[in-house]
């Protein structure tokens, strides 16, 4: 049988596009492909990034800033220690921008002017920490990024 070329770029195209849809399929069925970059509330969380500004603008003008820090036994927060630590309140989100499952938040109780955070509750790989505080009715925020 012989084959002209009409044919043959026909026969190309459609194991070019075989191929393609396979890989989509594949990519689109398998967990282990599943990268969520985005918050599930997108929107809603676009909607306080003034409010954000205003509270890292807070957190900048302290004279002793909050200290997040990458230590042997896990993440350390270190408070100001002119702050009476049992008034302050608020969450530590840690986020992590290659798997939505692994995201959680860690409500702040205070028992010492620091919060550790072992890192056997950590997996490897990069987390975004954002500490989002309050003390005397004054907010702030504060972000960082490790890679474990």
């Amino acid at each position: 049988m012989k084959i002209n070329w009409g044919t043959g770029i026909v026969i190309a195209f459609a194991v070019f596009m075989i191929f393609i849809l396979s890989f989509v399929y594949k990519v689109q069925s398998n967990d282990k492909y599943d990268n969520e970059l985005v918050v599930e509330d997108y929107y809603k969380k676009e909607a306080t990034v003034q409010g954000d500004i205003e509270k890292q603008q807070n957190a900048n003008a302290l004279k002793e800033k909050v200290i997040i820090e990458n230590t042997t036994e896990g993440i350390k927060i270190q408070f100001p220690a002119d702050f009476d630590y049992s008034k302050i309140n608020g969450k530590v989100s840690f986020y992590r921008p290659s798997s939505q499952k692994l995201d959680f938040e860690i409500k702040l109780s205070l028992s010492s002017p620091h919060l550790l955070i072992p890192k056997s509750n950590l997996a490897g790989g990069l987390w975004d920490i954002s500490i989002n505080w309050n003390y005397e009715g004054k907010e702030y925020i504060n972000k960082q990024s490790f890679n474990l």
